[in-house]
């Protein structure tokens, strides 16, 4: 058998190369590159500090996977780096197994997403249900939210357990150590964040002094005005200087994560949930992008899970978490005029220039301005008008979000998808086994002693059962049972071994089954199995009107 065919590298960066990029077009570029760098500053740290790592580690993730998504991806606006979808599924990995672990996992995530590219499988993450898609992301919201109210209110918890349950009951448990100025500058910054002017909203651009504002995001003005607060009213509160010490002026240094056999079994399935994770994230990115950037070529999902794949497995050699496509970043990059891969190269760049210029800065930073700001990101994140048009649609569909939803909260993202999956493919048997149909053909004139019946839909195994009564329901004197197979679209193996039980069951009663019109697909499967052959010439006919009397 010939190995599969593998999806030739071609980055979207090399486009570049062919000509025809203008020095307009390269200024735009830059300018979107530093708007959306500025912008994911104070979301590489946030994503990071939720996460249960360092700061830094959140930048250098923004940095590292930054530049090589946009570098070799298949998107000519997406923007890569930490992702708030992976702060729960981040958080549990390192409580469970530790950091050294975690990297590794990141490094496996990484080495199935460049797999799953070279072998072509990029359209077939727009296979999972949007049911699930929509229950485990608001499911993500809600874990995230949660995590949040520690920092949020103040609380002094040592050690915030990783499960739903655990994690309520440690904040009730320490609800008496509320630090009131904690919630009142975390409500106060997500008021920034969410009333600060922005100007991304197509056609209706703003004026005056509400364009220069946006011009700088709500969450640095937020982050800003909080650090001054702090320190100008010498509030009580946690910084990431004071949990977390000083915030080097470099990118951690280059190491390997020590690796281990034993540990390294007990890495599968988390590394599988972060590559699905972050391959169903990285593609629904770039189709939003492709739908704001109808003038740009489309993306190559295989390209983006390649370009994915290298950046999962580079960010963790210098400390990174895993790196997915953000809708919001990417959104910003758009809006703020990019129309290349430079934009999100410069977008790296700006953080690095950051990073070894002003680091130091962040030290003073509170944590609970951090937590408004992911509260507005979870809010954003969740796609919480789903739960209010449930009720107009199907059963299938109202079970499979709710069941994927409670199961991301309670349980675990990845029973939740595996659950998900399991009952999609269950409702989908069941639904298309309803879809098939027989039905007696009463219209047309037949030889004397024969029967026909119309068959609809799909003969596969989860259908085959309506044809085992068959011979107990045939009038007295049936000679031959005809099957009209024109709207039979498709069979299976079980349909064909269902057909020869029937032909079997109907010979000893001295009845022909002959098949009449029968399509390309089953046909072919017909004369691959025998069973052509075993019915003959005459039980195979091109049309219901080449129906002669039966002997």
């Amino acid at each position: 058998m010939p190995l599969p065919r593998l999806h030739p590298f071609r980055p979207r960066s090399l486009a570049l190369l062919a000509g025809g990029y203008t020095r307009e077009r390269l200024l735009a570029d830059v300018g979107a590159g530093l708007t959306v760098g500025i912008v994911a500053l104070p979301l590489a740290l946030a994503f990071a500090i939720a996460s249960g790592l360092r700061p830094e580690q959140g930048l250098a993730t923004a940095i590292v996977a930054g530049f090589l998504i946009s570098l070799l991806g298949g998107s000519s606006v997406q923007i890569g780096g930490p992702a708030g979808a992976f702060i729960v599924v981040v958080y549990g990995i390192l409580q469970r197994h530790g950091l050294a672990n975690l990297l590794l996992a990141t490094m496996g995530a990484g080495l199935l997403l460049l797999a799953m590219g070279a072998l072509r499988l990029g359209v077939l993450v727009r296979y999972i249900p949007v049911a699930i898609v929509t229950g485990f992301t608001n499911g993500i919201a809600v874990l995230i939210a949660l995590a949040q109210l520690k920092d949020f209110l103040g609380l002094r918890i040592a050690h915030m357990p990783a499960d739903f349950f655990g994690q309520l009951g440690a904040l009730r448990a320490h609800l008496g150590s509320l630090e009131p100025a904690a919630p009142l500058l975390a409500t106060a910054c997500i008021a920034v964040v969410l009333l600060w002017p922005k100007n991304i909203a197509q056609g209706r651009p703003l004026t005056g002094i509400r364009r220069w504002l946006a011009l700088l995001p709500g969450t640095v003005v937020a982050l800003a005005g909080a650090t001054a607060a702090t320190a100008l009213l010498q509030l009580p509160l946690d910084t990431i200087g004071s949990r977390f010490g000083s915030i080097p002026r470099s990118l951690p240094p280059l190491a390997w994560p020590e690796l281990s056999w034993g540990s390294a079994q007990q890495l599968v399935i988390p590394a599988v949930t972060l590559a699905l994770l972050g391959a169903i994230e990285s593609l629904l990115c770039a189709r939003v992008a492709d739908k704001l950037t109808p003038d740009l070529p489309r993306h190559d999902p295989n390209q983006e899970l390649m370009a994915q794949g290298v950046a999962n497995l580079a960010a963790p050699l210098f400390g990174g978490l895993p790196a997915t496509g953000t809708i919001a970043r990417t959104v910003t990059n758009i809006r703020a005029g990019a129309g290349s891969p430079v934009a999100g190269l410069v977008h790296a760049l700006t953080l690095l220039v950051i990073l070894l210029a002003a680091a130091p800065l962040a030290v003073h930073v509170p944590l609970a301005a951090l937590a408004g700001i992911l509260l507005v990101v979870a809010w954003n994140m969740g796609e919480w008008h789903e739960f209010a048009r449930l009720r107009r649609f199907n059963l299938t569909y109202r079970t499979l979000l709710l069941s994927t939803f409670a199961l991301t909260v309670v349980a675990d993202l990845t029973v939740a998808v595996e659950v998900g999956l399991i009952g999609a493919c269950v409702f989908f048997v069941w639904r298309m086994s309803q879809l098939f149909t027989l039905r007696r053909v009463e219209d047309q004139p037949l030889p004397d002693g024969a029967v026909a019946y119309e068959l609809y839909g799909a003969l596969f195994f989860g259908a085959v059962g309506k044809l085992e009564p068959l011979p107990e329901q045939l009038p007295a004197g049936t000679r031959a049972v005809v099957f009209e197979m024109h709207r039979l679209i498709v069979m299976d193996t079980s349909g064909v071994e269902a057909l020869r039980e029937l032909h079997r069951a109907l010979a000893r009663r001295g009845v022909a089954l002959i098949l009449a019109n029968v399509n390309a697909q089953p046909l072919s499967l017909l004369q691959r199995s025998g069973l052509a052959e075993e019915l003959g010439e005459a039980g195979i006919l091109p049309s219901l009107a080449e129906l002669k009397s039966p002997a």
